[in-house]
């Protein structure tokens, strides 16, 4: 059954039926406590359609349905996610330069909408996030993206660090922003295929995934602020990607 927004589906069968639609699903909430067929059912199809999973008190349930909900939520998503081993490919048939930004647990929605603004505006092929510790993709990112993110591929992973090593072996060079980088942006060739890490608003760039990285770089500053929002630093990042490549 759906809610009057069409974004909040509930119940076993529409729920499951949802799923195997196709229909782009942000995140399945189900009760504490459910056992049994149809838990194992809901977790394979959450696992073979790369769909975030958590369960939850029914209490948080009943606020979308009024209590019938039969254990399970599913919170769809506005825009179709994809897969970046989809869209690499068309790229390079484009004969295009790839420009790829993977988000680090980039968790506010504006933070989220500003970050695709800016990466629309300046060509870049598609955004990558994770499936778990990501913005959700709302009525308030799309807005704050003034529609960007329903024109740029947005490409959910289960893992960064998978989807890291695969833009490697495809010849993307992975870049990272660190204050302890030794290069500056400005110095970095970046008219090669490239793909940056932008960190989480809080924390930056997760250490794993900066030791991952081909190089790691600092945006060079003047000022005494200790850095710049995640959404700045990024558009300053894609700029100078294309201004080295225009």
């Amino acid at each position: 059954m759906n809610s009057k927004n069409d974004l909040i589906i509930y119940g076993r069968h529409p729920v499951v039926d949802t799923i195997r639609s196709g229909k782009p699903v942000d995140k399945l909430l189900l009760q504490q406590g459910i056992r049994g067929e149809f838990e194992k059912e809901v977790r394979h199809l959450c696992r073979e359609f790369d769909i975030p999973f958590k369960v939850v008190p029914k209490d948080r349930l009943n606020k979308f349905s009024n209590g019938n909900h039969q254990g399970v939520v599913a919170l769809l998503s506005p825009i179709q996610y994809f897969k970046i081993e989809d869209v690499l490919p068309m790229v390079y048939e484009q004969s295009k330069t790839p420009l790829f930004l993977l988000l680090d647990e980039v968790t506010d929605v504006r933070n989220f909408g500003s970050i695709a603004r800016s990466a629309e505006v300046c060509g870049a092929d598609a955004i990558i996030i994770p499936s778990k510790g990501a913005a959700r993709i709302n009525a308030d990112a799309l807005k704050t993206s003034a529609g960007a993110l329903t024109k740029i591929p947005v490409c959910r992973s289960s893992s960064l660090m998978n989807a890291i090593e695969y833009l490697q072996l495809s010849g993307i060079q992975i870049l990272a922003s660190s204050l302890k980088g030794e290069k500056k942006l400005f110095d970095l060739d970046l008219t090669v295929p490239t793909a940056f890490i932008i960190g989480s608003e809080g924390e930056g760039v997760n250490a794993a995934l900066l030791r991952k990285a081909d190089e790691q770089f600092i945006i060079p500053q003047l000022g005494e602020t200790d850095s710049l929002n995640v959404s700045v630093a990024t558009g300053i990042m894609l700029y100078e990607v294309m201004r080295q490549r225009k």
